[in-house]
């Protein structure tokens, strides 16, 4: 590509000088005597202006000021016998390229013209760059945004305007991510990955504002890598669902709130419940077998409550002593034990303004039971080794696998206790009693499952699908959860077939309900697609499948695919 370059000097020597250097590079050159003849030239666009800072009764940088404001975005070189810092600056101030002295050198000319007009191209590509990167953000309707390792601004489209109110002045200013009047969820997000420097999963929440209508979001966060995929930062990916939870709500049912997943009757009580509990302090005890979601049921209180934007802190009771167990609610002072070897904030403390989720509370001795019916009663307690009362604001949130009612008849659990606890209950039901929601969370499962091993999308077979249908799940979601992840790590093709699941699975048996939310594959049509592609070839087709070829064979008998 030929690119053209205009010479203004006011001598003719040097324009001859800069012309001959110049075409014998290759570039087009255009000469003017005076200021007067440059800006007349300019019009008819040029890669690059050399101009004398001496121009009669005008200079080289009031040349370079006027093309500025007459918007030619042309780069200037400046040159003259008798450099002057304040004229340098001022013309680099105004945005010349370069500055070179006379007496002009060959090489330097042409150096120097090399590099503003690459340097000048380099330019244009990055505002066309951004520009076009600046019309993708408007046009996106997801709120985005990027903050650096620090957590300050760095971008954000017109959509996180409006959702999170940060303004372009914040951005410019590089102030950190902390948007106002809200519960900061998004923003937890944000550090999470910055931690981790892990991508976070899409979540759903309630978003409140203060003098805005609630709004429901599902938010995800990802690692910001610059061009040598070094750790960058974190981008923030937020869209308002609100209008798609007020359709799922009118439709049959929704198919999930906030962490929990499923669309059966069961499903569809427990979240009225937990949206009707949200908003109230009460105290709220969980029941239900292991691997049923009681802490996500929790979590969901939480975040779907004002205390959204406050510590939820968890608690496993059973898996801790009753001695480690009463330091680690409570805290403890530097030297109330052999190994206190400084102060120790207590759970009960950093929940506070939140919530803290007390899981197996079935569990735990009857002096800690007396302990904590204090607490209930009165929110206030103290540190192992002190006597001053601490109070806190915290909503206590328990749950347990265990019947308390039968302990509390066998004396083995504090009535008292029993019914302080259980001021609302909440009964988790067992997987094997809302089949219907496996096929929804089959899917749910999958799609973790394929981010987290960053591969293809996965999907099921239709006898897979029968086989998880047909097995009791004494695990519940967890064993579901563990089956699938096995079954994935197993496949090594897309689609994961009854023989990548684990072989102490019940065997199949037709399933009675199969939502047509779920993507099941017809096995036979797989097969057959896999063997066109290979050719006929069993084994490639196999391979495909990600299945042994002694399985296919077997397969080609089962469907009589010939």
């Amino acid at each position: 590509m030929t690119y053209s370059i205009l010479v203004v000097d006011d001598e003719e020597s040097l324009r001859y000088t800069f012309r001959c250097f110049l075409e014998h590079q290759g570039y087009e050159v255009a000469i003017a005597s005076n200021y007067e003849e440059a800006l007349a030239a300019l019009p008819a666009g040029f890669d690059l202006v050399f101009a004398d800072i001496v121009l009669g009764g005008w200079t080289g940088v009031d040349l370079l000021r006027e093309t500025r404001l007459r918007g030619f975005d042309v780069p200037f070189v400046m040159v003259t016998g008798y450099p002057h810092i304040d004229t340098a600056s001022e013309a680099l101030r105004l945005g010349a390229y370069d500055y070179i002295p006379k007496p002009v050198k060959q090489e330097t000319i042409v150096r120097v013209a090399r590099m503003a007009i690459r340097h000048h191209l380099v330019s244009k590509e990055k505002d066309q760059y951004r520009s076009n990167l600046e019309a993708i953000f408007r046009s996106v309707k997801d709120a985005i945004v990027t903050v650096d390792r620090g957590m300050r601004l760095i971008a954000c489209n017109t959509a996180a305007t409006t959702l999170c109110g940060i303004t372009k002045d914040k951005v410019e200013a590089q102030e950190l991510f902390c948007p106002e009047d809200c519960q900061h969820q998004c923003l937890k997000l944000l550090e999470e990955t910055l931690v981790k420097r892990q991508p976070i999963e899409g979540q759903r929440f309630v978003c409140r504002r203060q003098g805005q209508p609630d709004r429901v979001i599902a938010a995800a966060t990802s690692p910001l890598l610059d061009q040598l995929e070094g750790f960058d930062g974190a981008v923030l990916v937020a869209r308002d669902e609100t209008r798609l939870d007020h359709l799922e709500r009118r439709a049959s049912g929704r198919r999930s709130h906030l962490s929990l997943v499923g669309s059966s009757a069961a499903m569809q009580r427990l979240y009225s419940l937990l949206e009707a509990l949200s908003d109230v302090d009460t105290t709220v005890l969980i029941t239900g077998e292991s691997g049923t979601g009681k802490e996500l049921a929790a979590d969901a209180l939480h975040r779907g409550g004002h205390r959204a934007g406050k510590p939820f802190v968890a608690v496993n009771c059973a898996a801790l002593p009753e001695t480690l167990l009463e330091s680690e609610l409570f805290g403890h002072v530097k030297g109330a034990f052999t190994g206190a070897l400084r102060d120790k904030e207590g759970r009960f403390q950093k929940a506070d303004g939140g919530t803290i989720f007390l899981d197996e509370i079935g569990d735990i001795s009857p002096a800690m039971q007396l302990r904590l019916l204090r607490v209930l009663q009165e929110k206030v307690f103290e540190r192992v080794g002190d006597a001053t009362p601490i109070r806190v604001d915290v909503r206590i949130v328990a749950a347990t696998n265990r019947d308390l009612a039968q302990l509390v008849r066998e004396g083995r659990f504090r009535e008292d206790l029993y019914y302080r606890l259980k001021v609302v209950h909440l009964e988790l039901p067992p997987l094997r009693e809302r089949k219907e929601d496996i096929p929804l969370l089959v899917e749910h499962f999958l799609g973790r499952l394929t981010t987290r091993f960053e591969r293809n999308p996965l999907t099921i077979s239709q006898e897979a699908l029968d086989t998880l249908m047909s097995h009791p799940w004494p695990g519940n979601v967890r064993e579901l959860e563990h089956v699938l992840e096995h079954a994935a790590v197993i496949c090594r093709g897309h689609v994961i077939l009854s023989d990548h699941l684990p072989g102490d699975l019940a065997p199949a048996v037709p399933a009675s309900v199969t939502p047509r939310t779920v993507r099941v594959t017809d096995e036979a049509a797989l097969i057959r697609d896999a063997l066109v592609r290979a050719g006929g070839n069993k084994t490639k087709a196999a391979k495909l499948l990600g299945m042994s070829r002694r399985t296919i064979y077997r397969k080609l008998d089962e469907h009589g695919i010939e």
